[in-house]
C-alpha cells in the first residue's frame, strides 16, 4: 500500500470515528427517557382539571410497570394491576397528573369491613435532591404523597417510612371517571410548596416521581398495592439537570480528540516507514 493511500485510509476511519460519535452521543442523551415521563407545558386556555378533556390529547404518556410491593400482609404478592399511564401537565402554577389504569370492576364502596375501594396514589420527594427509599421514604428523607380513593376520599400525606403517614390539610384538586373498564384520575396541585412538608414543584430539575394502584375487588388495601420503581418528571435537562447532558457532550469531545490524536501519529509513523 503506498503512503497516499495508507493516508486515505486513515482519513476514512478519522471520518466514520467522528460520524459514529455524532450519531451515538445523542443517541446516549436520548436514552434518558427510560424512566422519564415526559412534561407537556399547557397553555392559559386549556384546561386539565377534568380526565376527558381533549387537551389531555397533546401531553404524551409514559408506561409505568407495577409489581406487587413488599408488604408482610397477607396475599400481598397477587396484586393485579400490571401498568398505569402517567400524563404530567405543568401550568405557569399548577401540576396536573394524569394516571390510568385497567381495571375489570369499579369498586367504590368500604361500607363493609370485607369491601375495599379502588385507589392510586403518586409520591415525591420533599427534599429534591435525593432519593428516598421507595417504600414510602424514610426518616431521614420524607415523601410527599397524593392519594385518592374511588369512595370520594382525597389526601394529601406526609411519610417517613411505611406506616408512618401524616394527613396533611389537603390542597390537592381531583377528577375521575371509570369508561370501558379503565380508570382515568387526574390529581393537581400549586407548584408551590406552601410549607415545609410539601414537595416544591421546580422550574428546570428533574423530580422523581413514583405510583401505587389498590384494586379493592382484589382484597387490595393499604400495604397490599401494586406499586411502580422511581421515575422522574422531566423538568430539567436529565436525571440530574443539564449537566448530565454536558458532560456526555464533554465525553465526546474527548473521543474525537483521542481519535484524533491517534490518527496523526499513525499518519507520521506511516510517512517515517515510507
Amino acid at each position: 500500500m503506498t503512503m497516499k493511500h495508507k493516508e486515505l485510509t486513515l482519513a476514512a476511519a478519522l471520518a466514520v470515528a467522528l460520524v459514529a460519535t455524532t450519531v451515538a452521543v445523542p443517541g446516549l442523551v436520548d436514552a434518558r427517557p427510560a424512566y422519564a415521563v415526559p412534561v407537556h407545558e399547557g397553555g392559559e386556555d386549556a384546561s386539565f382539571a377534568s380526565p376527558g378533556s381533549e387537551d389531555w390529547d397533546a401531553a404524551p404518556a409514559a408506561t409505568l410497570h407495577l409489581a406487587s410491593a413488599e408488604s408482610g400482609l397477607p396475599n400481598a404478592s397477587s396484586t393485579s394491576v400490571e401498568q398505569v399511564d402517567l400524563q404530567a401537565v405543568t401550568t405557569d402554577d399548577r401540576l396536573y397528573l394524569k394516571l390510568s389504569w385497567a381495571d375489570a370492576t369499579r369498586d367504590t364502596s368500604t361500607a363493609d369491613v370485607r369491601q375495599f375501594a379502588d385507589a392510586v396514589a403518586v409520591q415525591f420527594p420533599v427534599n429534591e435532591s435525593a432519593r428516598p427509599p421507595i417504600a414510602m421514604g424514610g426518616a431521614s428523607n420524607r415523601v410527599n404523597v397524593w392519594f385518592w380513593r374511588a369512595d370520594g376520599t382525597d389526601q394529601e400525606l406526609l411519610a417517613g417510612g411505611p406506616g408512618t403517614t401524616t394527613p396533611l390539610d389537603s390542597t390537592l384538586g381531583n377528577a375521575s371517571r371509570y369508561e370501558n373498564g379503565t380508570w382515568e384520575v387526574v390529581l393537581s396541585r400549586d407548584r408551590s410548596a406552601g410549607g415545609a412538608n410539601r414537595t416544591e414543584i421546580p422550574e428546570a430539575q428533574d423530580l422523581d416521581v413514583a405510583v401505587a394502584v389498590w384494586n379493592g375487588s382484589n382484597g387490595e388495601r393499604s400495604g397490599v398495592k401494586a406499586a411502580s420503581s422511581w421515575h422522574y418528571l422531566a423538568l430539567g435537562g436529565g436525571p440530574q439537570g443539564p449537566p448530565y447532558e454536558l458532560l456526555l457532550w464533554a465525553v465526546a469531545g474527548a473521543a474525537i480528540v483521542v481519535t484524533t490524536l491517534v490518527t496523526v501519529e499513525g499518519v507520521r509513523r506511516t510517512r517515517g516507514e515510507t
